[in-house]
């Protein structure tokens, strides 16, 4: 083999090469390493997470953007938790299966004689709470603290089209419920001006009083009072 061959020497040994050879003649050493690629970029190495990285390709930026999601993860389910809680509890409420519950004291602003508050939560729909105008308030108070599920307000005098439509009756009940540690949720039912029971969810936990004010009376003249016949609370079972 002759020695007198023009090229690029060996970076091994130094042996000259001709143009088109790959390793070198002499000792077989690579005549063109391969030069190291250039560091990823910095958001090449956030995704996946299992990439492996090389020095310089940007560690401590792919740490920080990993800490902040998780940080901006955690911060939002802080804010959301009770928004979520409350849609668990709601989700609960239409799986369970509701009972009433019975109020153990009862007070009411205004009554008239022979239609006392008592007559409200009696279980019978053809005797009734009257007052003399809109305006007045009943207090219903429980044992202890249970799950308000659904308030069930039979409107007017009686279930009957005849004897309903003898006395005024109230289209809009502001309904207050204070809970255990004294929180209180305020809700307004809107009733149809028709006889019979009227159902309204409410979903309020740890309800240990409920006012209900009555307004917005219907069929109200001088000869006539307003009348509630039956008021029906509900908890989740």
């Amino acid at each position: 083999m002759s020695d007198e061959v023009a090229g690029v020497p060996c970076p091994a040994c130094g042996t000259p090469n001709p143009p088109d050879r790959r390793f070198c003649r002499r000792c077989a050493a690579p005549l063109k390493p391969g030069t190291a690629p250039p560091p990823l970029p910095w958001w090449r190495t956030v995704w996946p997470f299992r990439r492996r990285t090389r020095a310089g390709s940007g560690r401590l930026v792919r740490f920080l953007v990993i800490l902040t999601v998780v940080l901006a993860l955690c911060a939002a389910g802080f804010l959301l938790l009770p928004a979520g809680r409350h849609l668990v509890e709601d989700t609960r409420d239409k799986l369970a299966k509701a009972k009433a519950v019975t109020p153990t004291r009862v007070e009411a602003s205004a009554e008239l004689p022979g239609h006392p508050v008592g007559h409200s939560t009696d279980g019978l729909s053809n005797r009734y709470w009257g007052t003399p105008g809109p305006g007045a308030s009943v207090t219903y108070t429980f044992a202890k603290p249970f799950r308000l599920v659904d308030v069930i307000i039979t409107n007017g005098a009686s279930p009957s089209p005849e004897e309903y439509a003898k006395q005024g009756r109230a289209l809009q009940v502001d309904m207050e419920v204070t809970a255990r540690d004294g929180r209180t949720v305020r809700k307004k039912l809107t009733l149809s001006d028709k006889p019979g029971p009227q159902t309204f969810p409410t979903g309020v936990s740890d309800a240990t009083t409920i006012r209900l004010t009555l307004g917005a009376p219907a069929g109200l003249t001088p000869d006539r009072h307003v009348a509630l016949a039956e008021v029906e609370f509900f908890q989740r079972s």
